[in-house]
């Protein structure tokens, strides 16, 4: 089968940041579902990756990056229950497996759902790491229930994002929060407002942001965007007894006192935890996936599809991960094959 991938960890201008190369396409184990890749999209962890994954010598096997798919099933493993021969699907994978960003790829059913029959592969291929892991932030770690939340405020930062986008659909949708969201471009504060955003405030003088607009402190943050930055300011505006969720891993040594006063619990989030490691809740994803595209479906939510580029070539890749890599990106952005 065609692929592209590394050898090394190149900046992303450099010739070889991606090279195309054939190998076996993957036979699928007992729980596998091998699928006949559609569209994919990119998301901040292929990037780093790329970027980290062969620092110090050239692999002698390429590696196949790319969490994000969309496409339909080829073969299934002899226990495949689930799903059959021919169902259109969409996953993010596994962290520790080959990734899309080839023809074929295998996927184990438990963290696999069936593709939404009233938008494209395309739309599909924008959606399933980003809901999975505002999923799990919003009614999982931080344990808010649906149809809760009236009169309470959540702060999302980094609201036109992938995970954002979403985030602040399924929480105008799905409870009675209002929603805070950071963006600090026209486009992007249109785009959360498009999503849903109650109010929008400019990360870059968060608390003073804050308080102009008449918040002192909030109930919860989700933090997409910046730790080592928002750090401060999210220990500040957290309210007592709030809860604080992030995806967004620190560079620096943070203060975790700066919340124990006032009893604020923090959550980590990876949307990868439950495959990387096989926890008995793994099925748990696909029930999510399930979820999201039936409220897909139902136009409660739309698809973060934001730009479309086309085919399985280096080029194609080496574009979005530039787009990526800028900080500029909206949305979601996807390849189509």
């Amino acid at each position: 089968m065609k692929a592209v991938g590394i050898r090394k960890s190149h900046p992303i201008d450099h010739p070889d940041s991606f090279i195309e190369f054939n190998t076996e396409e993957p036979k699928p184990g007992e729980s596998d579902l091998l699928v006949r890749i559609k569209a994919v999209s990119v998301n901040p962890v292929d990037f780093k990756v790329r970027q980290n994954a062969a620092k110090d010598k050239e692999l002698e096997e390429p590696k196949i990056v790319g969490w994000d798919a969309a496409g339909i099933v080829e073969r299934v493993g002899n226990k495949v229950t689930k799903f059959k021969q021919g169902d259109e699907v969409y996953y993010a994978g596994e962290i520790d497996r080959p990734g899309c960003n080839a023809e074929f790829q295998l996927v184990n059913e438990n963290i696999a759902g069936h593709k939404p029959k009233n938008i494209s592969f395309e739309e599909a291929a924008a959606m399933p790491l980003t809901s999975l892991t505002a999923w799990e932030c919003i009614f999982e770690r931080l344990n808010i229930e649906e149809n809760s939340g009236e009169n309470q405020d959540i702060l999302v930062l980094g609201g036109a994002g992938g995970v954002g986008s979403i985030a602040i659909q399924l929480l105008k949708k799905l409870t009675k929060f209002n929603v805070i969201a950071t963006a600090s471009r026209n486009e992007t504060e249109a785009w959360c407002r498009n999503m849903g955003a109650d109010v929008i405030v400019n990360h870059k003088n968060l608390e003073e942001e804050m308080k102009a607009k008449g918040y002192e402190n909030v109930d919860y943050i989700l933090n997409f965007s910046d730790t080592d930055m928002h750090w401060d300011a999210m220990a500040s505006l957290i309210k007592p007894q709030g809860n604080i969720c992030s995806i967004v891993e620190t560079k620096n040594t943070v203060d975790l006192n700066k919340l124990k006063n006032k009893s604020v619990a923090f959550h980590w989030e990876l949307m990868f935890t439950r495959a990387k490691f096989q926890t008995p809740d793994m099925h748990k994803q696909h029930e999510i996936l399930e979820r999201i595209s039936k409220l897909l479906e139902e136009e409660t939510i739309e698809t973060t599809l934001n730009k479309t580029f086309l085919g399985l070539d280096p080029e194609s890749f080496k574009e979005v991960h530039s787009l990526q890599e800028s900080g500029k990106s909206i949305g979601k952005n996807v390849i189509s094959f």
